[in-house]
């Protein structure tokens, strides 16, 4: 996966600016006294994960997104081509996507941002050097 795309920061749940700090204060989302909880900003860089009231709310829609297209996917595979009974695949879909809801919330969150954060190879490089720095000291 290549550092330094939008991909590697929604799937390592980095700072979009730089591909280094974390986005989330813990990285286990089934901690649900902190699954939702952001850092105020990147450690590295100082990219600002808050931004104005209300910025998140367009993730809510991400989400949706996120929830129907695997809703759709699991009944196309299910139903369509393996031909099960659709009241079992729903029965199964609906505890799945309850047990999925923390990762989707955060990987909504995730890629909301990076719709608005673009990467900086020199912000990148200098949090790499940073981070180097803090390992050999």
């Amino acid at each position: 996966m290549l550092k330094g795309s939008k991909v590697y920061s929604i799937l390592t749940n980095t700072c979009p600016k730089c591909n280094e700090g974390s986005y989330f204060v813990t990285n286990n989302p089934y901690n649900l006294k902190k699954f939702d909880k952001l850092n105020e900003s990147c450690e590295f860089c100082q990219e600002s994960f808050k931004r104005e009231p209300g910025f998140y709310i367009g993730a809510m829609y991400v989400s949706y997104a996120l929830s129907v297209a695997l809703t759709v996917a699991s009944f196309v595979v299910f139903v369509v081509t393996l031909d099960m009974d659709i009241n079992y695949v729903l029965a199964a879909l609906l505890p799945t996507i309850i047990i999925l809801l923390p990762i989707l919330f955060r990987t909504a969150r995730i890629i909301w941002i990076n719709i608005f954060v673009s990467y900086s190879s020199t912000k990148g490089e200098a949090a790499r050097q940073m981070k180097a720095e803090r390992k050999n000291s």
